[in-house]
């Protein structure tokens, strides 16, 4: 029997599932690969940033408010499962939460690999998606992403490594999503200022976009845009309405840039592979028979 296709992301807090990926996953949920979120944080650090969402509920428990909206999102996306780490808001440097001793960021190495080396050999993805070591504002819990999810990586397949964590599986791809894409960012900004609207992009196209494209994978979700939309929609709190993300209509996006892209950190696959894919999965698919 050929083994099923299985994709894992790791995601620092609720609502980065819904910013980085939605379409991708929704796209090989419909197509019947196995889908895995883990959520290494509560999201307890975050604000309300969408004044219509600031209810009494969520200024008195913001946490609990933040995890319906995650299963909101992960049930609009399709996911199949989710996982969650554990850990708490590391919020950013030099804050209250960032000292708190069950913050992520200060989080054991060792302990949060294993946590999460026990969820990929539960799982056994093909594709395990993370972070860049950087996002560009240095948050600390997505640096921790990489720093777990590139160890988990490499010691998931060794036996070694967490003996009592469930039988060794090693993926074969780590891709990096996130990843600075100018080409995304330069159609968006570019259609805001044919409308005659200012940019939200100004500051970021002119800091970045001299600096290289990472890109190695761009995966077609121009069917798969509205869900995207939906998912940071059902993250009330942290997602304004009147946002960018939602400035460009999707038949828009459709046509400049219907496209989610990932970088190849590291990969087993013993076939040449493009040097822009267009499926995380190249290279694992069973060959199609002929006829």
């Amino acid at each position: 029997m050929a083994q099923r296709l299985c994709i894992l992301t790791v995601h620092a807090h609720p609502d980065d599932e819904s910013s980085k990926g939605p379409g991708t996953i929704a796209r090989y949920a419909a197509e019947g690969v196995r889908t895995v979120l883990v959520c290494c944080t509560g999201g307890e650090a975050g604000e309300i940033l969408n004044p219509a969402a600031d209810t009494e509920e969520a200024r008195t428990d913001l946490p609990a408010v933040r995890e319906r909206e995650l299963d909101a999102a992960v049930a609009v996306i399709g996911y199949h499962a989710l996982y969650k780490l554990g850990y708490r808001d590391s919020g950013m440097p030099g804050t209250e939460a960032n000292a708190h001793p069950d913050s992520f960021a200060r989080a054991d190495l060792d302990e949060a690999t294993g946590r999460l080396v026990r969820i990929v050999r539960a799982e056994r993805p093909q594709v395990l998606v993370i972070y860049p070591s950087t996002d560009g504002r240095g948050h600390p819990d997505h640096i921790r992403v990489h720093e777990v999810g590139a160890l988990a990586f490499e010691r998931a397949g060794d036996p070694t490594w967490y003996p009592d964590a469930g039988a060794p599986w090693e993926p074969a791809k780590l891709y990096y999503t996130g990843v600075f894409s100018p080409g995304r960012m330069r159609v968006q900004h570019d259609w805001m200022l044919a409308q005659g609207e200012e940019s939200p992009w100004n500051e970021r196209v002119r800091e970045l976009m001299d600096q290289p494209d990472r890109t190695t994978a761009r995966v077609d979700v121009g069917d798969y845009l509205d869900v995207g939309r939906a998912a940071l929609r059902a993250h009330a709190t942290q997602v304004p309405t009147t946002g960018p993300w939602f400035r460009v209509p999707v038949e828009v996006m459709r046509e400049l840039y219907p496209w989610e892209d990932y970088e190849l950190a590291r990969s087993r696959v013993d076939v040449p592979i493009d040097e822009i894919e267009d499926d995380l999965f190249a290279g694992l698919r069973a060959p199609v028979a002929p006829g």
